[in-house]
């Protein structure tokens, strides 16, 4: 157990927490905000009554336990390519292994959920439940096919059937949840309009936040890592896929050599059908960048400083998403199968059941207690590497404070979520303030 008693000039506070994993820390808990949405048309968002993030945080001493609406903070829609749903509750209850184990053998990424992020919003794999002449050989790639059906966060619903015959939807994404305004060739122009931060903004200078956790337990990483994978000293690039298009004009046959009869011919590429619009379009070729044919690799991070296997989101150069986005085909470890859905109307969301005895995480947020009344949340806290920080809008300045009161870094925020690195300072106790136009705030955190 550890505390921090702490006085300063607008704050006091105490803050007692226990130090657990990542796979229980990391998780990003809803302090009593709701989802909201835009419609066509209209630039403001409408506000929801349902609650947005993760609900509740259970674990015991072999998985975690996360319950969640499936609804993020930031606002989602509208869906232009003509889906009538809206993100709604669905009730979410995922199991994520503690210890994660390496597969036997791998289990294919399935349709629907394969992962959650921290935020509790689903993970969809790169198909789109589609393939060319109802064949199911040439899968279609569900980020080109619906892209324009993609809010500026990259996400959107799955139309399902809800009560009394009405459409709901679960909202989840394909790709990395970062605006599409990030990118250096912007491929849809929804952020100009309707504009939202994702889940987080890539920074080429410091390693990318933990994003998720697959459903074999291990991390999700967005697209910055470390340049040598075992030194965290070695520097920060893009973390690049192995899979690449294949070079071909015509699609009689598959990456691995079956050659197709012809009634299971893909159409040849051009214009209607470019390369990279189905999922047989690529092939894993080992070595061609960082990562293998999971996505993922074994690596030091912030959060797992002595090593992990962890996947990656994975983009381009010009920052758009980069095949095969989060998961590979399959996965790297043994998978707890309980947290996929049961097909078909009114079935539940997954099939994981909470048992007895086990321990509720309420300590990785911190909340402003003092200032002028401005909520300001972190997560996770404690931690031993970075902290998620929501801003209120206008937020021109953020300062850290040592416990004895001394200015330790300012930064100037480039939106309303912001990812601080806290992994050089010393354990203890500090503050953090913000300051704009609608006041100032402070909360206490601690580092491990």
């Amino acid at each position: 157990m550890k505390q921090c008693y702490a006085t300063f000039p607008f704050l006091f506070s105490a803050l007692t927490l226990t130090a657990q994993g990542p796979e229980v820390t990391s998780w990003v808990l809803n302090q009593g905000e709701t989802g909201s949405y835009y419609v066509q048309g209209n630039s403001t968002p409408q506000t929801m009554t349902t609650l947005a993030d993760v609900q509740l945080v259970q674990y015991d001493a072999t998985d975690a336990y996360i319950s969640a609406t499936g609804i993020p903070a930031y606002p989602t829609g509208p869906f232009l390519d003509g889906n009538p749903s809206l993100a709604a509750d669905n009730g979410y209850i995922f199991r994520i292994p503690r210890v994660p184990q390496v597969a036997g053998t791998s289990l294919e990424a399935p349709l629907g959920h394969i992962g959650v992020l921290i935020n509790g919003v689903p993970i969809f794999n790169a198909e789109d439940a589609m393939s060319y002449n109802n064949a199911g050989v040439w899968l279609r790639n569900a980020v080109y096919w619906e892209n324009d059906g993609m809010d500026c966060s990259k996400g959107h619903p799955a139309p399902s059937q809800g009560p009394n015959g009405v459409t709901q939807g679960r909202y989840h994404h394909h790709q990395n949840p970062i605006p599409f305004s990030t990118a250096n060739v912007v491929l849809s122009a929804i952020c100009n309009l309707y504009p939202a931060d994702g889940l987080y903004s890539p920074d080429a200078n410091v390693h990318s936040p933990l994003i998720g956790f697959a459903f074999d337990g291990y991390p999700i990483y967005g697209c910055y890592g470390y340049d040598d994978p075992n030194d965290p000293n070695s520097g920060i690039r893009r973390i690049e896929s192995s899979w690449q298009l294949r070079g071909i004009t015509q699609r009689h046959e598959l990456a691995d050599g079956t050659v197709l009869n012809s009634s299971a011919y893909g159409p040849n590429v051009n214009a209607q059908y470019p390369l990279g619009c189905f999922i047989q379009d690529y092939e894993y070729v080992p070595g061609a960048g960082d990562l293998d044919q999971h996505n993922g690799r074994f690596c030091k991070t912030p959060e797992y400083p002595n090593g992990t296997y962890a996947y990656f989101g994975t983009v381009d150069a010009d920052l758009n998403s980069a095949y095969p986005y989060f998961i590979g085909p399959t996965y790297y470890g043994e998978v707890v199968t309980d947290n996929f859905p049961t097909p078909g109307p009114g079935n539940p969301s997954t099939n994981v059941t909470v048992p007895g005895g086990t321990t509720q995480w309420t300590g990785n947020t911190g909340i402003a207690v003092q200032g002028d009344g401005i909520r300001l949340h972190v997560a996770p806290n404690p931690t031993a590497g970075r902290l998620r920080v929501e801003l209120p809008p206008a937020t021109d300045a953020l300062r850290l404070v040592g416990f004895q009161g001394a200015l330790l870094r300012t930064w100037r925020p480039h939106g309303t979520v912001e990812w601080i690195d806290l992994g050089e300072l010393a354990p203890g106790c500090y503050v953090l303030e913000t300051k704009g136009e609608r006041g100032r705030s402070a909360v206490q955190v601690m580092k491990l």
